[in-house]
C-alpha cells in the first residue's frame, strides 16, 4: 500500500532537528512522495534544498500564499516566477484567498490569485488553492478561467457540499487531511458525498494533526491515520482509498 502527501511544508524549521527521521517514518508506513507547496520567496530556496536532499520523495511548488501578500507581492511573484527557468516544479501553489486573519491586502491577495492561475495555465501545471472564510470570493475569481483547462486541488477543504460539487465541476480536487479525524468536522458529510475519486490526501505538516495527535506537529507519517478514516467513511478498506487517491495524485501533478 503507498499513499503521496500532497501537501507538507517538510522544509520549515519545526523539523530541522529530526527531518530525516521524519522521512524515514513517513516511507516506513508507505507515504513515498512528498509534495511541499512554497510560501513566499525566502521559503522557497529552504525548500528546493530539501527537495534535493530526499530525491525521488520530495517535490517542489511555487507560490506565493495568500497570507504573505503585501505590498510587495509583484516583485515577489516575478522573482519566484522567474525560479522556474532553472528549477521543475510540480504545482504553483500553495495560492489562494485568505479572509480569516486580515483582509487589508484583500485585493491584491485576488490579484495575486489571478496571475498566479495564469502562471500555471501558461506552464501546465496543477495548482493548489487556499481558502479561508473566501469560498465565495476565491470562485468569482476563478470564473474567468472557466474552460480553460484549469486543473488543481482545494487544499484542506473546508467548505459546504455545494462548494465541493462546484469545485470538482471546475476539475478540481479536493485536499482531505487531520481534519477528518476531528468529531465535528462535518468533512465526514463531504467525503460520503464526492467519493474518494475525487480526494488527494494530505497532511499539511506541521499542522493539523490528526487524531490521536491532535494539537501536536503533525508529520507524514500520519497520512495512515487519515487513510484510515476515510476508509471508514466511506465503508471501504485501507488498500482501496491508497490505491485510488496515489492514482488521483499522480495524475494531477504528473509525477
Amino acid at each position: 500500500m503507498q499513499l503521496i502527501d500532497t501537501h507538507t511544508h517538510l522544509y520549515l524549521p519545526e523539523f530541522d532537528n529530526d527531518r530525516d527521521q521524519v522521512v524515514e517514518r513517513a516511507v516506513k508506513n508507505g507515504i513515498v512522495k512528498l509534495l511541499m507547496p512554497n510560501i513566499d520567496i525566502d521559503s522557497v530556496y529552504k525548500m528546493l534544498e530539501t527537495e534535493n536532499r530526499y530525491p525521488g520523495i520530495c517535490y517542489s511548488m511555487i507560490g506565493l500564499h495568500p497570507t504573505s501578500v503585501g505590498k510587495d507581492y509583484l516583485s515577489q511573484l516575478a522573482r519566484l516566477q522567474n525560479l522556474s527557468a532553472n528549477f521543475r516544479f510540480y504545482a504553483v501553489g500553495e495560492i489562494g484567498i485568505d479572509l480569516y486573519w486580515d483582509q487589508t491586502y484583500f485585493k491584491e491577495q485576488v490579484d495575486a490569485f489571478k496571475k498566479q492561475v495564469e502562471f500555471a495555465l501558461n506552464a501546465g501545471l496543477p495548482v493548489v488553492i487556499h481558502v479561508r472564510n473566501a469560498f465565495e470570493e476565491t470562485f468569482e475569481a476563478l470564473e474567468e478561467f472557466t474552460d480553460k483547462g484549469l486543473k488543481g486541488v482545494f487544499h484542506a477543504f473546508s467548505g459546504t457540499v455545494k462548494d465541493a460539487e462546484k469545485a470538482i465541476k471546475m476539475g478540481f480536487k479536493l485536499g482531505i487531511g487531520g481534519v477528518v479525524t476531528f468529531k465535528k468536522s462535518g468533512l465526514d458529510t463531504i467525503v460520503k458525498a464526492v467519493g474518494p475519486e475525487n480526494i488527494v490526501l494530505e497532511t499539511d505538516s506541521p499542522y493539523l494533526a490528526p487524531v490521536p495527535h491532535r494539537g501536536k506537529r503533525n508529520e507524514s507519517s500520519f497520512l495512515r491515520l487519515v487513510s484510515k478514516k476515510v476508509a471508514e467513511i466511506l465503508n471501504t478498506t485501507e488498500e482501496e482509498i491508497a490505491a485510488v487517491t496515489y492514482l488521483n495524485s499522480v495524475q494531477l501533478f504528473n509525477l
